[in-house]
């Protein structure tokens, strides 16, 4: 996998770990322990964010293909000899 599928992967188990934080805070109410795991779901989710933007400035642009230059000279043509003429067959005859 790569690190941005991973790092999406995190961040939908957050969400998920957000909404389930907040289904037990309504059962349980808002007590020191729910507000410390509220507090510290926020800050994996901080973390994650950072995380993100980190590696996507350090993700590298993918390599540029090397340009191949085509001379305007025209070629030689003992390449082109028995070869076929674009579909029309061998050189001495003519399409129909």
């Amino acid at each position: 996998m790569a690190v941005h599928d991973d790092l999406t992967a995190v961040q939908r188990c957050l969400d998920d770990l957000t909404r389930s934080v907040g289904r037990l805070e309504q059962q349980v109410g808002t007590g020191l322990d729910i507000r410390r795991v509220r507090t510290a779901a926020d800050h994996l989710r901080d973390s994650v964010a950072l995380l993100s933007e980190s590696t996507a400035a350090e993700q590298p642009a993918p390599p540029r293909p090397d340009l191949v230059r085509i001379p305007d000279a025209p070629y030689d043509s003992s390449l082109w000899t028995d070869s076929d003429d674009e579909g029309l067959g061998v050189r001495d005859r003519h399409a129909p």
